[in-house]
């Protein structure tokens, strides 16, 4: 039976806010989900969900995303309250608290012939979130970050990612345990460079490939330069000399799979 509540002061809705900050995210192995299509596609990732915090007013399951409304606790909100601990506006009357999983590296399955994603240094949650919704349209293998401090369950990634990430297997590791494991794996590393002389088009993408993407900022570190199989170059006819990162990232990514496909 479901728990009513009606106080803004209420522990449950205290635990919510506290989701808010990577520090508890990480001490709980919690995290918030919002919106109907971002729960039923955790679900459907196989995350476990602790915690409905469901508007009975507003929420109205949908065919294409339904969700399975069984977790330890289910809380009904007045739309009221409900409307005071939504961050978005477009919910659906229901938001989780879903358990983390590992993104270790030895959690990323390894397709024969993959195609994947590494980001070094990409900050911002919200480009992290828009290359997950690439990678899926892609059908790609994995997005993999090299920094093991990544927080995939920043809510602006989760937001961002319209339930993406959760669609998109997804690994965090340093620089050398990428690299190690791209080499035992046979998967080439093909890092795009603003010094690279190959153009993007130009590479064989047939084969297992890593595409490696840094900040919009700094580029790569020297680390990948170094040890990627080659460097690559989408060519601009422009007077600045990049694009936004998750730009980039699909144009090098639908070429791959363009090429795949032929």
């Amino acid at each position: 039976m479901a728990l009513e509540i009606t106080s803004l002061k209420n522990p449950r809705l205290k635990l919510l806010a506290s989701l808010e900050k990577s520090k508890d995210r990480r001490e709980l192995g919690l995290f918030i989900i919002e919106g109907v299509r971002e729960i039923s596609l955790a679900q459907q990732g196989g995350f476990e969900i602790e915690a409905f915090y469901v508007c009975p007013e507003i929420f109205i399951q949908d065919s294409a995303y339904s969700i399975d409304l069984v977790a330890k606790d289910v809380l009904h909100l007045p739309a009221a309250v409900f409307s005071k601990v939504a961050y978005r506006e477009n919910t659906g009357g229901i938001i989780a608290i879903a358990k983390t999983k590992s993104t270790g590296l030895g959690d990323l399955p390894v397709q024969t012939n993959g195609l994947y994603l590494v980001l070094e240094k990409v900050e911002k949650p919200g480009n992290i979130g828009a290359m997950l919704r690439t990678a899926d349209a892609a059908g790609l293998n994995g997005v993999i970050v090299c920094d093991p401090a990544t927080d995939f369950y920043n809510p602006n990634v989760v937001r961002s990612s319209v339930g993406c990430l959760f669609t998109v297997p997804i690994a965090s590791a340093t620089n050398q345990q990428v690299l190690d494991w791209c080499r035992l794996h046979g998967i080439q590393t093909c890092a795009a460079a603003l010094t690279a002389r190959q153009a993007y088009d130009q590479v064989n993408f047939k084969t297992a490939s890593a595409i490696l993407m840094g900040s919009e900022s700094e580029g790569l570190s020297d680390f990948w330069l170094k040890q990627a199989d080659q460097q690559i170059i989408i060519p601009m006819k422009g007077r600045i000399d990049s694009m936004n990162v998750s730009n980039a990232a699909a144009i090098l990514i639908f070429e791959a799979v363009r090429q795949r496909r032929s």
